[in-house]
This record gives C-alpha cells, sequence and structure tokens, in this order.
C-alpha cells in the first residue's frame, strides 16, 4: 500500500517540519470525518493507530504491528530496499537545483542534442510547460523530483519509445557511483499541444541495482518462483523475477493479484498497489486518498476470503505520504504490517519493529531458505 504511512517516525524532523507532523492514514482519515475499511479493520490496522472509523477494541484475525525504516532515506526504493533485507545508510543524491553541469554535458553528448528543463518538476506541469517547444526542437525534457530520480520525458512522435529506452539505459550506465541516481525513468506522453499532453502507459524505470545478497536475490538463487505486480520489477532487477506484470493503477494491480492466487504460478507474489501515493498523496488529494483506501478495503476483502490453507499475507507500507500537510513529498513515518494466514496466531501484536527488513526475513523463513542478513521472521515458518 503504496505511501500509507501511519505516523511520524522520531526522526522525522531531520527531514523537514512536515515530515515532523505527518501521520498519512490518520490525517486522511481525519478529512473524511471517518473511514470504514472492515477488512483492514479486522487484521488490526486500528490497533495500530488511531484512526478514526477503526475501532481499536475489536480481536484481529492475525498480528498486527508498525515499523520504523532503519535506512536513510523517504523513498520507495529504499523502503521497498530495506524490506528485502537492504539497510541503506547514506541517502541516495536528489538534484533540488538541477543536475550538475558535468551530468548534463555527458548526457547531451550521449543523447546527440541538448535538452530542455533539468529542473524539479512535477510530470504533468513539465510536459504542459515545455512540452511544445520539445516537439519544435526535439531536444529531451529532463527533469527530476525530490526523489532520487532522472527522468526524461519525450513526445512519443518525435523520439520513438525504442529510442527513449536507449537513452535511458545509456543515462542509467551513467549514473552510477559517484552519483548513485536510485532511478532512471523514461516518461512519454502524446498529445497534440499543451492543453492535451499526457502521460502514457509506456513508462519504464530503470533502477540503479541493489547490494547482494539479498531475500530476493536469494530466494531466486534458491529457485523461488517470485511473481511481481505494479513497479516492484522496476526497483529491482528484472532478473530476480519469474514473471513480472507491469499494471498501472490500482484497480490493474487488484485484478492481476486476484489473477495470480488463482493460478498459483508462485511462491512469492510481491505486488504494490500505487494510487494511495501516485495520484493523492503526491497531489494533497486526501478526499481521493480516502476512497482509494475505500476501494482498496472492498477489493481485499475478496483476496482474504481467496486465502487457502498454506498461504500467508503480509500487508504494509514503504513511506508515508500525508496529503494534508503542505508538502507534496513523501513523509518519514512508520509503516503497519498486518500479517494473516496459515500459522499466524490471532489477535497478536508485535509492537514496533526496529526494521521493515523483518518483513523479507518472514517471507524467507517461510519459504524455506536462510537469511543471515537484517531482520527477524515475525511469524514461525
Amino acid at each position: 500500500m503504496d505511501g500509507c504511512g501511519v505516523g511520524a517516525m522520531p526522526d522525522a524532523a531531520a527531514y523537514g517540519p512536515d515530515d515532523a507532523r505527518s501521520a498519512t492514514l490518520q490525517h486522511v482519515a481525519e478529512a473524511a470525518g471517518g473511514l470504514a475499511l472492515p477488512a483492514l479493520e479486522s487484521l488490526g490496522l486500528g490497533r495500530i493507530a488511531r484512526i478514526d472509523g477503526l475501532r481499536d477494541d475489536l480481536p484481529s484475525r492475525g498480528a498486527f504491528g508498525r515499523a520504523q525504516e532503519a535506512s536513510a532515506g523517504k523513498d520507495s526504493v529504499t523502503g521497498h530496499w530495506e524490506m528485502m533485507g537492504i539497510v541503506t545508510a547514506t541517502p541516495f543524491p536528489t538534484y533540488p537545483e538541477g543536475f550538475p553541469p558535468s551530468v548534463v554535458a555527458e548526457f547531451e553528448r550521449l543523447a546527440g542534442r541538448r535538452i530542455l528543463g533539468n529542473v524539479p518538476a512535477s510530470g504533468t506541469e513539465i510536459i504542459a510547460r515545455l512540452g511544445e517547444e520539445h516537439v519544435r526542437t526535439g531536444r529531451p525534457i529532463v527533469y527530476t523530483s525530490a526523489d532520487s530520480v532522472f527522468q526524461i520525458a519525450a513526445h512519443e512522435e518525435v523520439i520513438p519509445i525504442a529510442e527513449l529506452y536507449r537513452l535511458c539505459e545509456g543515462a542509467r550506465r551513467m549514473l552510477v557511483a559517484p552519483h548513485n541516481v536510485q532511478r532512471v525513468i523514461a516518461r512519454p506522453f502524446i498529445g497534440a499541444g499543451a492543453a492535451s499532453f499526457k502521460r502514457t502507459g509506456n513508462r519504464r524505470d530503470f533502477p540503479l541495482a541493489p547490494p547482494e545478497p539479498n531475500v530476493l536475490s536469494t530466494l531466486a538463487a534458491a529457485g523461488r518462483r517470485i511473481h511481481a505486480i505494479g513497479v516492484i520489477a522496476e526497483l529491482f532487477p528484472r532478473a530476480y523475477f519469474t514473471t513480472a506484470q507491469r499494471t498501472q493503477s490500482n484497480r490493474e494491480h487488484i485484478a492481476a493479484i486476484r489473477e495470480a492466487i488463482a493460478g498459483d504460478g508462485f511462491d512469492l507474489l510481491f505486488a504494490n498497489c500505487e494510487d494511495f501515493d501516485m495520484l493523492y498523496g503526491h497531489r494533497n488529494d486526501p478526499a481521493g486518498f480516502a476512497q482509494a483506501l475505500v476501494e482498496f478495503d472492498a477489493a481485499l476483502g475478496g483476496i482474504l476470503a481467496s486465502l487457502r490453507p498454506g498461504d500467508l499475507l503480509i500487508l504494509t507500507a514503504d513511506h508515508g505520504n500525508d496529503p494534508v500537510t503542505p508538502s507534496t513529498d513523501h513523509s518519514r513515518e512508520y509503516v503497519p504490517i498486518l500479517v494473516t494466514g496459515n500459522g499466524v496466531q490471532a489477535n497478536a501484536a508485535f509492537g514496533t519493529r526496529a526494521t521493515m527488513a523483518d518483513i523479507g526475513a518472514t517471507i524467507a523463513s517461510r519459504l524455506g531458505v536462510a537469511w543471515s542478513g537484517p531482520g527477524q521472521a515475525l511469524v514461525s515458518s
């Protein structure tokens, strides 16, 4: 549940004043006048944090608690990596003033043309502002955000998709140490002018390779079948995954989850539902966030009903993204962890965990693969 944090961590003030007062799910519920989330409530979400509309005295069908992020940072890659046993001590670099001249010059040499932009911006805003000049000149739009990302926007009829991906692959080879930019992202768009420009579903992420071993690489080496849904296979090397679906919205993610569960073609299904973060947290839209939670909860009820005797389900988040604070950035928050299924004691509270790596340790333990890195299993194997 991308961006669904449950309150500021003790060090949140070091990331900014908005982080210190962030509490994503609590504030979304307050803004909505309370939330009705019966499936999440049955898993113990109301017992992790005081969330308007959720009872804090109901028995839980599984185990519940929260985790702090041991890594430095509050972005998606750092959160997902830590879940899989990679604790990042040094934050990935960000570029609030744009990329340095040496990076721009090297990319322009690689691209064979000058760029536009080189500023932090939202993806929709920058194509509205620079898209028409891009169409006239053929110059790619380069921009960043509060995350460690090098994004390249191009109209699909000006720079074809294959060429855009080639440029991203070149940028990925450039942006390793000492830069170590987390992700290079292709951001294609279409349209006849600024008023009609819109991004397409042909986005592709090119991640920095994570340190090994990690839980995913260890599972893959042991022959476990891993199926990725949503952005997951773009946060880790594609080689880790037996199969992957690049779904584009919560509705598509949930449909893919249901289909995968029905097919039983995996040992681990790793899915990211990103609408909470992408559509509502970053756009300061608590009403949209609340509605997305209600829709997710309704779907979760069906997923819970479909679990089979040997299944284990873990629900969590990668960071917060409080739509009520002035910031549109991620927030440094605890993440919820809700666990149900085979071998999980009902109504079990595991408190505050020291690291999100406990999730990966749990998965490795359950799938019978030795893991000696960070984290401790939340439930016995």
